[in-house]
């Protein structure tokens, strides 16, 4: 699945590793190349990683250091803002595919279920600070991935979101009340549950962290996703998968029951 308008799926990921075999080739340090190009050695390494696209002359310059004869010019051709990390390529594949997506989130509304106002006051938050371009693109491509919703055949689809992050106003209080109003209309389609998870709980089962659970097409497999500070990954084996969706299990049961959810945030919007 290709969100946004990149030309060539993955051309970051290209890209980056283009950019290292030139670099290792010439005996150039990530840190020697951010000096001579202005970027620090970390935004060296998520270009590398295709986690960042180039700005400015980078490409220019570093083609020039390294000794690349037009190689890193010619493929960053297929470079534009499609609002989608490299690496989150290919957890889009699976959810645009998935019989059932599961989500369970700690700090800010799920992707899925935000608004074109509040997906770009997320992006506005980012650190190091997005250009209006990757802003922009990275709204189109979240909105985009709406589609789920009416997917056929009609995936599964239900989320355990801890009150807390049905408070945070990010954008202004009129931003998460829209927000807040939209989730109550996507709790209500036939194949969607929305669950929180209130701050009085004495036992929880959601202490690591955030987690999305994929079930794939015909329910053959379950794919774990997992994002961090540090990285992200997909679990696909057993024990761990199972481990990760009995965990959800329990989280659901901790949890409001949708009819009490819907009223909790229909509480929390009237009071905004």
């Amino acid at each position: 699945m290709n969100i946004g308008n990149n030309r060539s799926p993955g051309a970051a990921k290209a890209f980056g590793r283009l950019l290292r075999f030139h670099r290792e080739r010439a005996k150039v340090s990530q840190e020697a190349l951010g000096r001579h190009t202005g970027y620090s050695k970390s935004q060296v390494a998520m270009i590398e990683r295709g986690e960042r696209r180039p700005r400015g002359n980078f490409v220019e310059l570093a083609d020039d250091l390294l000794g690349a004869q037009g190689a890193l010019l010619e493929v960053a051709k297929e470079l534009t803002a499609s609002g989608v990390a490299a690496w989150f390529e290919d957890y889009l594949e699976e959810e645009a595919k998935a019989a059932g997506i599961h989500k369970y989130e700690t700090h800010v509304i799920p992707g899925l279920l935000q608004t074109e106002a509040y997906a770009r006051a997320v992006f506005g938050c980012h650190s190091p600070a997005l250009d209006d371009e990757e802003i922009e693109a990275g709204v189109t491509a979240r909105l985009a991935r709406h589609r789920v919703f009416v997917h056929k055949p009609t995936p599964s689809i239900s989320f355990v979101l801890e009150k807390a992050l049905l408070l945070r106003p990010l954008g202004g209080p009129d931003v998460l009340k829209e927000n807040l109003l939209h989730i109550l209309d996507v709790g209500r389609l036939r194949h969607v549950e929305v669950q929180v998870m209130p701050e009085d709980r004495q036992t929880h089962a959601g202490l690591n962290g955030s987690f999305t659970l994929l079930e794939t097409a015909e329910r053959r497999s379950q794919l774990v996703y997992v994002e961090g500070q540090g990285g992200r990954y997909f679990l696909s084996e057993q024990p761990d998968t199972g481990d990760v969706f009995g965990r959800y299990g329990i989280l659901r049961a901790q949890a409001l029951n949708p009819e009490d959810s819907a009223e909790l945030i229909e509480q929390v919007a009237r009071e905004l």
